[in-house]
């Protein structure tokens, strides 16, 4: 299917109607070889609540963004290269239906589809995308993935002391490494994940512990001696981020619209028509 569509002038205006949607607060997205697969729209869970979210499969990204108009306006685009993804199937709650997980190891998190035929679609091509593009770029599985942020709601008291009660005046925080909902005196430490953000990032106490150990055992190797390195937050860059994203943050701040937006899902082949995308 990406042989036959690469290249062809139906492909490029199903990529220009894209980048049109993002205007000019999105990347371009027309390269040589890429291809548009299929769209269709999925809720994520982020931070506040769960929010429509429109996506987008192309054979070596994948692009979401909020929705401001369906098919017409969309903004806040993110782009995930494939070879970065690994996707974890989540089980069935009578609350929570057709989910799974996104992982990268720079930021994880959870949607879900409106069936699970559409759940199962969306897995079955964006695998076997991962699986060509490791082929193409070499690349080994990634093996290494940012914890999502446990939603606000998930809880009223801190997840590290249990004590502090979250309130109107007592906010939570997130700690990037763990993903979990904790008080400020609980996450008073910053420590420097690179893979997330070029400056210190904000940890819980009991990250910033495994840290900093982590930090100085692998310091004590390299110099071959037991003497302790400097504080973590201020010596080389530990691996390992969370996806301590902001942009979550600000997604809950867009206040997009929440609607019945229409769910149906369109994966391209040679024979579809354009009148079938961006009607």
């Amino acid at each position: 299917m990406v042989d036959h569509l690469a290249n062809t002038e139906i492909n490029s205006q199903r990529i220009a109607a894209v980048e049109s949607c993002f205007g000019a607060s999105g990347q371009p997205l027309a390269l040589p070889g890429r291809v548009l697969l299929g769209e269709g729209v999925l809720t994520k869970e982020c931070r506040k609540k769960a929010k429509p979210r429109i996506f987008f499969l192309f054979n070596d990204i994948l692009v979401y963004g909020s929705i401001v108009l369906n098919k017409r306006k969309y903004r806040s685009q993110h782009i995930i290269p494939l070879e970065e993804v690994t996707l974890e199937l989540l089980p069935e709650t009578l609350q929570a239906k057709n989910r799974w997980m996104i992982k990268t190891a720079k930021k994880s998190f959870v949607v879900s589809a409106a069936s699970a035929t559409e759940r199962q679609e969306w897995i079955s091509h964006i695998e076997e995308c991962v699986r060509r593009q490791l082929r193409a770029t070499g690349r080994p599985p990634s093996t290494e993935h940012a914890a999502p942020w446990i939603p606000d709601k998930a809880t009223d008291i801190c997840m590290r002391c249990t004590q502090t009660r979250f309130s109107a005046l007592t906010r939570r925080h997130h700690c990037r490494k763990c993903g979990f909902v904790v008080c400020a005196e609980c996450s008073r430490q910053r420590f420097l994940l690179p893979r997330l953000s070029p400056k210190p990032v904000r940890v819980c106490s009991l990250c910033y512990r495994e840290l900093a150990a982590q930090q100085q055992q692998e310091e004590a190797e390299e110099q071959g001696a037991g003497s302790p390195g400097q504080p973590a937050h201020l010596t080389r860059p530990i691996c390992g981020a969370s996806s301590g994203d902001d942009d979550d943050s600000d997604e809950d701040k867009e206040g997009s619209r929440d609607g019945d937006w229409p769910s149906r899902v369109e994966f391209y082949g040679s024979g579809v028509a354009w009148s079938a995308f961006h009607s």
